[in-house]
């Protein structure tokens, strides 16, 4: 939990001030990513002004996700999540 918040950009750690709080959030509302069987980086790419990281990512139940990590440069040149999309595939994962 405390490596995965220190990931996060500024704000989402002041939502989150605890890695448990911060856990909940992500095992409640992006359960895919919480323990995945599989995650497949996809190339980076620059929508709308803004970096995002797509991932391939197989869940623990066999789905497959999008997910789309928005990332944000820090004033000391290093990237965090600003927000994370999670977009539905019609694939079922081996």
């Amino acid at each position: 939990g405390a490596e995965a918040l220190a990931y996060a950009a500024p704000a989402i750690q002041e939502q989150f001030p605890t890695p448990e709080a911060f856990m909940r959030m992500v095992r409640q509302g992006y359960r895919p990513v919480y323990r995945p069987r599989q995650v497949i980086f996809q190339p980076v790419l620059r929508h709308n002004g803004e970096w995002v990281q797509p991932l391939l990512v197989t869940a623990e139940d066999g789905r497959v996700v999008v997910a789309l990590y928005q990332m944000e440069r820090q004033p000391d040149a290093s990237w965090r999540v600003s927000g994370v999309l999670l977009l539905a595939t019609n694939t079922q994962g081996a």
